[in-house]
């Protein structure tokens, strides 16, 4: 009997420029290899029947399920600057669209489903190191707090792909408020085409910000979520590595988890997208790219913003000169709590600067001395330790200034601040060990990062930085 899931699509009831209405190519040996049985039960799907047969085949691309639109959606966007006119899923279909428990409609995306029109010379395929990663990595940022698209399942294929050697080919269905990217509204800007501009905002606000009523406050809808993620990504140490506006979705989730990586030692220019040669999206350079990348987004909207060009690009540019600041109030609430402060004054953003100096000069662990700060233990962390005594004089006394007790204060610490992260050097293992057919490490990795404020000292090896014959310092794309 055929699949059939709950779909209720709307972006394929958009005109066919939007997109190009196309059904996955078929793999050969399509295995399960995870199925996310609770975002499963989020969705309102069956876990048993996306196990079976005919759910694997649609999980690979071999079936095509009931009221699915499989559709690669088209996209421009700007490549580490650099633009691009035509972009779009070059190895994505979105399926569909369903409504989760909740009443939010989720897209159900594959990736690694084959070729598409957009697919620039590329087979369309994904290898399986990849598809394990963004599993690993979305569902830890999910676990973490963090806006971010969610990993439904992964298959592998029966099929090698070749990259620098033939590898295990894999698809990894991908769950996402909305795959509508910046770079979805520069494609119709740069072509002048008003018109699907207009449809694009008027379905954009529908499906994300409902309370936004003129292009503009979409503007200022997106600008505000990009503040909030981009503050949440630093909280964790969190390096996307590719933040081009076609990896910039407007609904305010982290997409696309190429070359991305956590830091271990603290380091505020910290690179390792192998790709990002000249430091583009460095870690403290990222709050500088969100705002560019809205820039190119505002820019799109100016014509649906005012008909006096001048007019739009002057309340454009107010809704811009806006982020710093929006910015600013959520990396000071992430970090106030990090370091135990529930009340603000106009000095904590320094003494939290004075901190992270000392982190940098001393190669202090980001997620461990955090951890450390809230569990009592933090001078541990420190080549030299004096450099945090000098530090904690100032934060035991402003501490002694804020209203909460000592066990409220390390309650919300320990909630501020996770145990364990998806460090570089044990997801190079998971990858290495599925790589020849072993994913008992995948799944005691998943188990441990799926309860990152947890203490699991069954697992305290999880939480170690690498040793030095251990550091990965690039990360690839996945592509």
């Amino acid at each position: 009997m055929t699949l059939t899931l709950p779909f209720d699509n709307s972006y394929a009831q958009l005109p066919e420029r939007f997109f190009t209405a196309m059904a996955p190519t078929p793999v050969p040996a399509p295995r399960l290899i995870r199925l996310n049985a609770r975002l499963a039960a989020e969705l309102g799907l069956d876990a048993q029947a996306l196990s079976g047969p005919d759910g694997v085949a649609m999980l690979a691309g071999n079936l095509v399920p009931g009221g699915a639109a499989p559709l690669a959606q088209v996209y421009a966007g700007h490549q580490f600057g650099g633009w691009s006119p035509q972009l779009g899923d070059g190895r994505a279909i979105l399926l569909g669209e369903v409504l989760d428990q909740t009443g939010q409609r989720r897209d159900i995306q594959l990736k690694g489903s084959g070729p598409t029109p957009y697919s620039r010379m590329g087979d369309g395929r994904a290898w399986l190191g990849p598809v394990l990663r963004e599993y690993l990595i979305s569902e830890a940022m999910y676990a973490l707090g963090l806006p971010t698209t969610r990993a439904l399942a992964m298959v592998t294929t029966g099929q090698e792909v070749l990259r620098e050697t033939p590898r295990p080919g894999a698809v990894l269905t991908r769950v996402a408020a909305s795959h509508i990217r910046v770079g979805t509204f520069q494609y119709f800007a740069a072509r002048r085409d008003t018109p699907a501009l207009q449809l694009l905002a008027d379905h954009a606000r529908a499906r994300h910000y409902p309370q936004a009523e003129t292009a503009l406050d979409l503007l200022a809808a997106v600008t505000a979520a990009q503040a909030r993620l981009i503050a949440g990504w630093m909280g964790v140490g969190f390096i996307h590595g590719v933040m081009n506006t076609d990896n910039m979705a407007i609904s305010g989730e982290t997409i696309d988890y190429g070359p991305c990586a956590f830091m271990d030692a603290y380091d505020p220019g910290k690179v390792f997208s192998s790709i990002d040669q000249f430091g583009r999206y460095a870690y403290d350079k990222q709050a500088d790219i969100a705002l560019w990348n809205l820039a190119q987004l505002a820019s799109s909207l100016l014509p649906l913003i005012d008909a006096d060009q001048d007019r739009a690009v002057a309340l454009a540019t107010g809704v811009l000169d806006g982020f710093p600041d929006l910015f600013r109030a959520e990396w000071l609430d992430i970090f106030r709590a990090k370091i135990g402060l529930a009340s603000a004054e106009e000095d904590d953003a320094a003494l939290i600067h004075h901190l992270l100096d000392r982190m940098a000069a001393t190669g202090a662990d980001f997620t461990n001395t955090f951890r450390a700060l809230s569990e009592g233990n933090p001078r541990d962390q420190f080549t030299d330790p004096a450099a945090f005594d000098q530090w904690a004089q100032g934060w035991n006394a402003r501490l002694a200034c804020d209203p909460q007790d000592d066990e409220t204060r390390a309650a919300q610490m320990r909630a501020a601040n996770p145990g364990v992260i998806p460090r570089n050097h044990r997801v190079e293992e998971v990858i290495q060990a599925g790589v020849a057919g072993d994913f008992a490490p995948f799944e005691t990795l998943l188990r441990v990062l799926e309860r990152p404020f947890d203490a699991q000292p069954e697992h305290a090896a999880f939480a170690h930085p690498p040793e030095p014959d251990q550091v990965v310092r690039q990360t690839f794309c996945g592509t």
